[in-house]
């Protein structure tokens, strides 16, 4: 009898052995070490420059058009030298820096709102949808009339070009907070600030700072339509002068130093981010 039930039994299947990876490199999703990621990422710098100097050594297309490198690095030369390079270095800064805070000071409390409750919900995102659509640069003759043509002009139209964006990008990120959370919470009798401030924010402030991270890019594409706006100064004004004489060399240290700021700041946000939640960052 137990020979039969033991012949009637399947044998276990063995599991199946999963081969390792080929090249664990090109792994999906999978992790490299910090060598190899800074070999990539240097590459991905020196490919593109490289081709730029061929391009320009060979001689196939008119420096009028496209500069080479050198000719960029000595245009940037007599820039700091002698046109003022540090001066524009600075007041861009100070321009970008000053619309993108003043956005976030506002847009992350409506976005806190706008995410937790529907109410707000429906009162603020409609129109918030409706002005973002909007190029900032419209808004430039509204911001000469209104506010004039001194330095908050400038700072009011980064503020155009990152504030409604940023607030929905903010209330995503809370709307993606477990509502498990928020019901234990609820449970444990807390009250609703405490779990706005305690619960909601916390678990959505590492999507906030990745979102303050991005908009803090569009805000530095916005720089030379604000610095439109009457400007005697700026990386983005010397870029547009530049442009009337074709000091097309000029043009292209200009943006370099924008994109190099930019990759700074990007860098900056990342580092901040590691180490306020190193638990996101142990692969």
């Amino acid at each position: 009898m137990l020979m039969r039930v033991a012949k009637a039994v399947p044998p276990i299947a063995k599991p199946r052995r999963i081969p390792p990876a080929q090249n664990p490199l090109w792994t999906l999703r999978g992790s490299i070490t910090p060598r190899w990621y800074w070999a990539f990422a240097v590459a991905g710098l020196v490919v593109p420059l490289t081709l730029w100097w061929l391009l320009s050594a060979g001689g196939w297309i008119n420096k009028i058009f496209m500069p080479g490198p050198a000719d960029v690095v000595m245009r940037l030369g007599t820039w700091w030298t002698r046109d003022g390079l540090l001066e524009d270095f600075w007041i861009s800064i100070y321009r970008v820096t000053m619309g993108w805070l003043l956005s976030a000071v506002i847009a992350l409390p409506l976005g806190l709102l706008i995410g937790s409750y529907r109410p707000i919900q429906a009162f603020f995102e409609p129109l918030t949808d409706f002005i973002r659509y909007m190029p900032a640069v419209a808004f430039i003759p509204l911001v000469m009339l209104w506010i004039g043509i001194d330095e908050s002009s400038k700072i009011a139209i980064i503020f155009i070009g990152t504030f409604f964006q940023l607030v929905l990008m903010a209330a995503e990120d809370v709307r993606r907070v477990p509502m498990q959370q928020i019901e234990a919470a609820q449970t444990m009798g807390a009250a609703q600030g405490e779990i706005l401030s305690l619960v909601v924010l916390e678990s959505a402030k590492p999507a906030l700072l990745d979102t303050l991270r991005v908009t803090m890019g569009w805000a530095w594409t916005y720089l030379v339509v604000a610095e439109l706006v009457a400007a005697n100064s700026g990386l983005g004004y010397a870029i547009l002068k530049a442009q009337r004489f074709l000091q097309t060399d000029k043009i292209f240290g200009g943006i370099l130093l924008i994109g190099a700021i930019g990759l700074a700041m990007d860098q900056a946000f990342r580092a901040l981010h590691r180490r306020a939640f190193p638990w996101l960052h142990t692969k």
